[in-house]
C-alpha cells in the first residue's frame, strides 16, 4: 500500500505533532473570537406610523367596523406597506402601520395622511376630530 497518496498519513505517523497542530489551532480560535466583527443584532429601524381615532362612547365592535375598517382598506392600498395592526377598545381605534425598508419615513406620511383623506368620507360624521398619525 502506498501511503504517500493518503493524506492523512503523516499525521497518523505523527501523533504528537497532530496534536500540538490541533492546541495551536484551538488556541489561535480562542484569541481571534473577540475580534470578529460581528454584531448579535443589527440597529435598523423600520419606517413604522401610528394612527388614533377616537369616536367617544362607541364600543370595540363599532370602533372595528366603522372606523378601523375604512382606514384599514384605504392603508392596504399604500405602497411599501410591510405589516398592519390594530386594536379597538371602547371609543379608541389604533392602527400600526410598518413599511419596508426602502421607503423614506416622509413619502410614508404623506401617502398615510391621503389615505386618511380619502376615508374620511366613509368614517362617522360624529367623531370629534379626524384620526391623527404620529411617527
Amino acid at each position: 500500500m502506498n501511503t504517500s497518496t493518503n493524506i492523512s498519513a503523516p499525521f497518523i505517523r505523527r501523533p504528537i505533532a497532530t496534536a500540538l497542530l490541533m492546541v495551536g489551532l484551538l488556541l489561535g480560535g480562542l484569541v481571534a473570537y473577540p475580534f470578529l466583527p460581528i454584531a448579535a443584532l443589527p440597529n435598523v429601524s423600520y419606517p413604522t406610523l401610528q394612527i388614533t381615532a377616537q369616536l367617544p362612547g362607541a364600543d370595540p365592535q363599532t370602533m372595528a367596523s366603522s372606523v378601523a375598517t375604512p382606514l384599514e382598506t384605504q392603508f392596504g392600498q399604500i405602497p411599501g406597506l410591510a405589516q398592519m395592526t390594530s386594536s379597538s377598545a371602547l371609543g379608541y381605534v389604533q392602527i400600526t402601520l410598518q413599511f419596508d425598508l426602502s421607503r423614506a419615513l416622509d413619502g410614508c406620511v404623506s401617502d398615510t395622511l391621503s389615505a386618511i383623506n380619502a376615508a374620511s368620507a366613509y368614517l362617522p360624521p360624529n367623531m370629534p376630530y379626524p384620526p391623527r398619525s404620529a411617527k
